[in-house]
């Protein structure tokens, strides 16, 4: 085994390797945890629980389903598009344990993006949440999915409660418009007819793909990374190593506020949580922070991931911050870079560090992440989990000694099979067993690694690197500042100007007090010659600020 420098700021529970092998399949580690914490929560949403032993039943009952009625074979790709409901794991676990491919899509998607997603994908069977069929409709007749399952909010909470939800989101809040899917079938007609059968488990191999994971497409057409079992066991089993200084089993509360669809979510909260029997608290819609808050109320959550701009939000909230914290023990946040300013505050308010993990669609996704045992350092991604390597790269593809800016590039079983059906645009982001991230970062001796950005986001300016991370880390930090999204706009003197978009709490700052904060902070190319401020920034599905939309926007203003 090669030792690495960043060892030696391991926690000493944590081990520098892990078993990636120790399961034969996603489904194999599902089973043992059935096994070991039977009536203990697996998931609850609106109040509503479920056990492992129940979760086990009608996820059974869905393979069955998919594999008797549907006659659905191994390999056969299911689309999962919906929100955070008890419903989700059912049909994930369900058509993973019958040997489908698993294709998650965000609900949120327009008809164009869903038809992309669901032809690429070759998807045979959609599962899709009745608030949005009404976008699937449009399409069907232009995908090759034969299959339609609908499934309503309310389904799995059971009696008089699931009815009266289903009936409040369909006619008092009018969020299901009118559809036609003259085939479709009902999630718990699906169920039904599945337990008339005898569902046949279906071998199962690590080599086996278990996940379609589209990527966020911000830089181009949407792709489909293949996950193996391999793939995400491999994840899991480092995610737990890595957790396993602070937690322990069946004793864990675990807040899901990211979507089960999102790989974030999917393997840390759905999958690395499952191992230690944690009980999974799924949020359906943390837009609605007065709701959310008040969930957060009736619970002694343990454990919290999410992304910045989901934490910031939440400190915003008088509700959020008279919560009891006393319970809380891991706080990781992702998906985007964690500002200093929130990272802050965090601890300030929850009395818990923020630690920041990295990751991608691609590599099943985490790869590195701060240790939580007290000795994270603000401002890094951490360390590499086990049995991963990181490195920094220049444009020829040469490695970066320590404390050089270069393309961050990944190593390890969490990586990829490569791209759906696509060798090309696989071969461009592979250096051999390599996966070329696309982020700009620097790793320092101890192996600490910062991201400075995106390589495709970086700003020229009169042949300068501005990297827009750290001018919105600026930004961020003066008072009154909620978000703040930096682009490089072109410019015929300085090949490209810098200018942020802000939203503020306080109405009263003005650009001026802006620009004079960042010149405290940042040289003078760095700083931001214009400043906009807005009420709300484009965002992705799980909340991920878009510079791309931001800078779309702009030139369409300015007429370019």
């Amino acid at each position: 085994m090669t030792e690495f420098p960043w060892f030696k700021f391991y926690p000493d529970s944590v081990p520098k390797e892990v078993d990636c092998t120790a399961y034969s399949s996603v489904v194999d580690l599902f089973e043992e945890s059935v096994k070991k914490y039977g009536d203990s929560i697996a998931y609850e949403c609106m109040g509503k629980t479920m056990s492992f032993n129940e979760l086990n039943k009608l996820s059974e009952d869905f393979a069955s389903y998919l594999t008797n009625v549907l006659r659905l074979k191994k390999g056969n790709r299911v689309a999962i598009q919906m929100p955070n409901t008890l419903q989700y794991p059912v049909a994930m676990f369900g058509a993973i344990r019958a040997g489908m491919i698993v294709v998650n899509t965000n609900p949120l998607y327009t008809s164009s993006e869903m038809k992309h997603q669901f032809k690429d994908s070759g998807a045979d069977l959609i599962i899709i949440v009745a608030n949005f069929a009404d976008n699937l409709e449009k399409i069907l007749p232009e995908i090759p999915a034969k299959h339609v399952i609908v499934t309503e909010l309310g389904d799995l909470l059971g009696g008089v409660k699931g009815l009266i939800v289903n009936l409040v989101v369909k006619y008092i809040k009018k969020l299901v418009p009118s559809f036609s899917i003259p085939k479709a079938v009902s999630f718990k007609s699906a169920l039904a007819q599945g337990a008339s059968h005898k569902f046949k488990p279906v071998d199962l191999s690590l080599d086996d793909t278990a996940f379609l994971q589209y990527t966020g497409g911000t830089t181009g057409v949407s792709k489909g990374a293949e996950l193996s079992h391999a793939n995400i066991v491999a994840n899991m089993q480092q995610i737990s190593a890595w957790m396993k200084p602070k937690l322990k089993e069946r004793e864990e509360i675990v807040v899901t506020a990211l979507p089960l669809y999102h790989i974030f979510a999917l393997t840390v909260n759905c999958l690395a949580m499952l191992k230690i029997g944690a009980h999974n608290l799924l949020i359906t819609n943390p837009r609605d922070m007065p709701a959310f808050c008040k969930d957060l109320s009736k619970k002694k959550f343990t454990v919290i991931t999410g992304v910045n701009t989901l934490f910031n939000g939440m400190l915003n909230q008088d509700a959020f911050r008279a919560l009891d914290f006393s319970s809380l023990k891991i706080s990781v946040g992702g998906g985007m870079a964690v500002q200093k300013a929130t990272a802050e505050k965090w601890l300030a308010v929850t009395g818990t560090p923020l630690a920041e993990g990295y990751g991608l669609t691609e590599t099943s996704p985490v790869a590195t992440c701060n240790p939580i045992d007290g000795t994270e350092r603000n401002g890094t991604i951490g360390l590499p989990l086990p049995n991963t390597d990181i490195m920094v790269i220049d444009d020829e593809g040469n490695k970066l000694p320590v404390g050089e800016r270069g393309e961050i590039c990944i190593k390890g079983p969490q990586v990829m099979k490569g791209y759906w059906h696509r060798p090309k645009e696989t071969a461009e982001v592979m250096l051999g067993e390599w996966f070329k991230t696309g982020d700009i970062g620097v790793i320092d001796k101890d192996g600490f690694t910062k991201i400075v950005d995106r390589k495709k986001e970086m700003i020229l300016v009169s042949g300068f690197n501005v990297y827009p991370n750290e001018v919105e880390d600026a930004i961020a930090s003066f008072p009154g500042v909620l978000e703040v999204g930096v682009i490089g706009i072109p410019d015929t003197k300085s090949t490209e100007r810098v200018v942020a978009y802000v939203v503020v709490k306080d109405k009263s700052i003005t650009k001026e007090q802006i620009i004079s904060h960042c010149h405290e902070y940042l040289t003078n190319y760095k700083c931001p010659k214009e400043v906009h401020f807005t009420d709300e920034l484009p965002k992705s599905n799980v909340g991920k600020i878009l510079r791309r939309k931001i800078k779309e926007a702009h030139l369409e203003k300015i007429g370019n």
